[in-house]
């Protein structure tokens, strides 16, 4: 997700140089080395932190959950006074990055289709952001995508729709890929019909004024296959297994929230 991001603020122009990034190993922070870009790597400049964050404006921590209350201890006495630190792990509250570092801070929740410049950030302010430093974090964020802007108490239920939702949609498309083979299509054909499939209703998603319900209205014929395919769906209660995913998914944040506060 770090590399999405630092592609994305590299491909818009908007920082032109002097972005730093640190990695733990040399191999990946070479494999972020671009024109701009200062890739340091702490296995071989220990002090990569400190040298990253001097004179940054937007700090980004992108570790671990875990790892987050000890990488802030760590680098709280270096960071600008005014620079905005923004987390992008999940389950860390602004009030546990507030109690280890003085500046501004924000959560962010992007999702992995920021890599294609399509993703879904949620951002929520700390209580001691001025709304011009988040419009700056906001900024960043659109580099790969587009941004809501929400209350932190909801963006833990962002994190199970958007952040999450990229795995229920390739888990559907791994099943009714599965389904095509077992009907005797090879793999290749299988992956082309549904994955096309898929992207294609997508785009013809967003590419109209309807919502989802009148597009499928459009392609169910009454008594045709389609409404007899659809009625199995709805028998298999799809809308109530959503609710009880997303819940097991929000319930495992406010796990790692717990966590992270000690």
């Amino acid at each position: 997700m770090g590399g999405a991001i630092l592609a994305g603020l590299v491909d818009s122009g908007l920082v032109g140089e002097g972005v730093a990034v640190t990695n733990r190993s040399v191999a990946k922070a070479d494999a972020v080395r671009m024109p701009g870009v200062d890739s340091y790597a702490l296995d071989a400049t220990p002090d990569a932190n400190r040298l990253a964050l001097d004179g940054a404006r937007v700090v980004i921590v992108g570790v671990k959950p875990a790892m987050v209350p000890d990488l802030l201890a760590e680098v709280a006495e270096h960071l600008a006074a005014d620079a905005i630190v923004v987390s992008v792990a999940a389950g860390v509250t602004t009030a546990t990055m507030e109690a280890l570092v003085p500046n501004a801070v924000a959560r962010a929740m992007p999702n992995t289709p920021s890599l294609v410049r399509r993703g879904v950030t949620g951002l929520a302010a700390g209580s001691r952001i001025a709304p011009d430093q988040l419009a700056v974090a906001r900024a960043v964020f659109e580099t790969v995508g587009a941004v809501i802007e929400l209350d932190e108490d909801r963006i833990d239920a962002l994190s199970t729709i958007s952040g999450s939702g990229p795995a229920y949609v390739f888990f559907l498309i791994e099943q009714l890929t599965g389904t095509a083979l077992r009907l005797g299509f090879t793999l290749d054909e299988a992956r082309l019909m549904v994955e096309q499939t898929f992207l294609g209703a997508s785009e013809l998603l967003a590419a109209s004024d309807a919502d989802p319900a009148e597009l499928r209205r459009r392609v169910t014929s009454p008594n045709g296959t389609t409404m007899r395919a659809i009625a199995v769906m709805e028998e298999a209660d799809l809308a109530g297994m959503f609710d009880r995913a997303t819940a097991a998914a929000l319930a495992r944040a406010k796990e790692m929230a717990a966590d992270a506060a000690g």
